[in-house]
């Protein structure tokens, strides 16, 4: 079944056409990688994904449904269900807040819990990513990246979304923290049944992630399969010199 879907979508910027027809399906608890150089529409595609912007053409849907992002209502059910990660761990979290803070923020906006639930919620959150039960106390500079980013994941899991977009994920992590995220990726994926799509330029990170593969060219799809043939076997030379070109990660 089809969760979360762009079906032929169009974007600009003004006059600067961004994405051309576009399409990408994500199944409940599938996971696709989206890659592609540098202004080729990967973050574009992806504010598209988690109604941060509507397409000029096309659709997005959740559950066969197209997003209407003024209706107020049907994007908190939508934001309920669909929640992201973002790239830079130390910019991604408010200092000013204690970790508590931080990952109950999303149940409480959304009006999923409060008080004592939340509490509970919020433990069992961090739990999940490996931290202590003292880490909700604790304020963000007092973590490392890796660390940082586990509360990042734990803030968009608490409201057990069944989507995870994830931007750049493990960019701004050292090498052996690059694997414990994506190895407590995985992990939280294969216990909740969590759809996962990934925006990177760690073709390394997307193998060990996802199943399909989504190559953007110039706001284009010019190749799309199971990740393992992508990388191994791509039909197009642009995949190949993207092949040849993105670091991957050891081992």
């Amino acid at each position: 079944m089809t969760v979360l879907e762009a079906a032929n979508v169009d974007f600009a910027y003004g006059r600067r056409p961004i994405l051309h027809g576009v399409s990408l399906r994500l199944g409940a608890g599938e996971s696709v990688g989206v890659v592609g150089e540098s202004g080729a529409g990967k973050s574009t595609l992806l504010s598209l994904l988690l109604g941060l912007a509507a397409p000029s053409a096309g659709e997005v849907r959740f559950d066969g449904v197209p997003l209407r992002l003024r209706d107020r209502a049907a994007m908190r059910r939508f934001r309920s269900g669909v929640q992201a990660v973002f790239q830079d761990p130390y910019s991604s979290l408010d200092p000013r807040q204690r970790v508590d803070r931080i990952v109950a923020e999303p149940l409480e906006s959304l009006g999923i819990a409060r008080g004592a639930d939340a509490a509970d919620r919020v433990r069992a959150a961090l739990a999940s990513v490996g931290l202590p039960e003292d880490a909700a106390l604790r304020y963000p500079h007092e973590f490392s990246g890796g660390q940082r980013q586990r509360i990042a994941i734990a803030r968009a899991t608490v409201v057990r979304p069944r989507v995870l977009i994830a931007d750049e994920p493990v960019s701004a992590l050292d090498v052996s923290t690059r694997t414990q995220v994506i190895d407590l990726v995985n992990e939280l994926r294969a216990t909740t049944g969590l759809a996962l799509v990934m925006v990177s330029h760690d073709l390394g990170a997307v193998a060990a992630t996802c199943e399909r593969t989504l190559v953007l060219e110039g706001g284009r799809v010019v190749e799309e399969g199971p990740t393992p043939g992508i990388l191994s076997t791509p039909r197009e030379d642009y995949t190949r010199r993207l092949i040849s070109a993105i670091p991957r990660l050891p081992g």
